[in-house]
C-alpha cells in the first residue's frame, strides 16, 4: 500500500529550516536598519537642539545691552510697544506666538489690505514692500541689520523655533500653500536659511520653497553651522534687506 502521508521528509524539513533561518537573519538586518536609522535621527535631533539652546542662550546674554538700546530706540522714536509678536506657523502646522522688535507702526496690519496693489512678490503668496510706508525709521535699520529678529533666540530656547531652518509663515500664507509648498513645514521653522543667506527678500517665493527643501534633504549639524557662519556677511552686506 503507497505510503499517503504528510510528514515531510529530512531533505525537505532542513530546506524548510533553513529558509525560515534566512527570513529570520534578514529580518534582523532590518531591524538593525531601522533602529540604526532611529538612533541617527534621534543624534541628529539631540545635536541641533543641544546648539539651539547653548546658541540662544549665549546670544541672549551676550548681546543684552543691544536689547536695551534697541528698545529704547524704538519706544523713543514711536508709540507702541517694543515688541511685536504675531501668530506664525511652525512644523507639522502647528501655531506659535513668534516675537521680533517692532519696526512698524501700531496700525501696520490695518493698513496692509489698501497696500496689497503694491505688493512687489512676484509670487503673490507673501507681501513684500520695498518702500513700505507702515516701517519706522528706526524699523528700517533694523531690517536692514535684521535687528529686529534678536528676540527670535527666546523661540529658539523654548523650541518653538531653531536657529536654522525655513522661515515661519504666517497662517494666511499656508491657506495658500499647494501640498508640495507645506513640505516646508515637515521640520522646525528657524532664524535663519539657505535663502536668507542667497539674497534673503529678494529670492522669489518659488525659489525659496525650492532651497527650503534642499535644506531639509540635507540638514546636520555641520551643514547649520555653515548657513550660521554665512549668515554673518550675509547680514552686513544687506542685499535683498527691505
Amino acid at each position: 500500500m503507497a505510503d499517503i502521508s504528510t510528514k515531510p521528509k529530512d531533505a525537505d524539513l532542513d530546506s524548510l529550516l533553513r529558509e525560515l533561518s534566512s527570513r529570520t537573519r534578514g529580518g534582523m538586518r532590518r531591524s538593525f536598519r531601522l533602529k540604526a536609522w532611529r538612533f541617527t535621527v534621534a543624534l541628529s535631533y539631540a545635536s541641533k537642539r543641544a546648539m539651539d539652546i547653548a546658541g540662544s542662550m549665549a546670544g541672549m546674554v551676550l548681546l543684552s545691552p543691544v536689547y536695551l538700546a534697541i528698545a529704547a530706540a524704538v519706544k523713543l522714536t514711536s508709540p507702541g510697544p517694543v515688541i511685536f509678536s504675531q501668530i506664525r506657523v511652525g512644523r507639522y502646522g502647528r501655531h506659535f506666538k513668534f516675537y521680533k522688535f517692532r519696526s512698524m507702526y501700531v496700525d501696520a496690519e490695518k493698513r496692509k489690505a489698501a497696500l496689497l496693489s503694491r505688493n512687489e512678490s512676484r509670487d503673490g503668496v507673501i507681501f513684500k514692500m520695498k518702500d513700505d510706508p507702515r516701517i519706522t525709521k528706526v524699523g528700517r535699520f533694523l531690517r536692514r541689520t535684521s535687528l529686529d529678529e534678536l528676540p527670535q533666540l527666546w523661540n529658539v530656547f523654548i523650541g518653538d523655533m531653531s536657529l536654522v531652518g525655513p522661515r515661519p509663515p504666517v497662517p494666511e500664507e499656508v491657506r495658500q500653500y499647494t501640498l508640495d509648498d507645506r513640505k516646508r513645514l515637515d521640520v522646525i521653522p528657524g532664524i535663519t536659511c539657505l535663502w536668507q543667506i542667497n539674497g534673503r527678500s529678494e529670492i522669489p517665493f518659488n525659489e525659496q520653497v525650492r532651497l527650503d527643501k534642499e535644506y531639509i534633504l540635507s540638514t546636520g549639524f555641520w551643514k547649520d553651522l555653515a548657513i550660521l557662519l554665512k549668515t554673518v556677511p550675509a547680514i552686513l552686506g544687506g542685499k535683498g534687506a527691505y
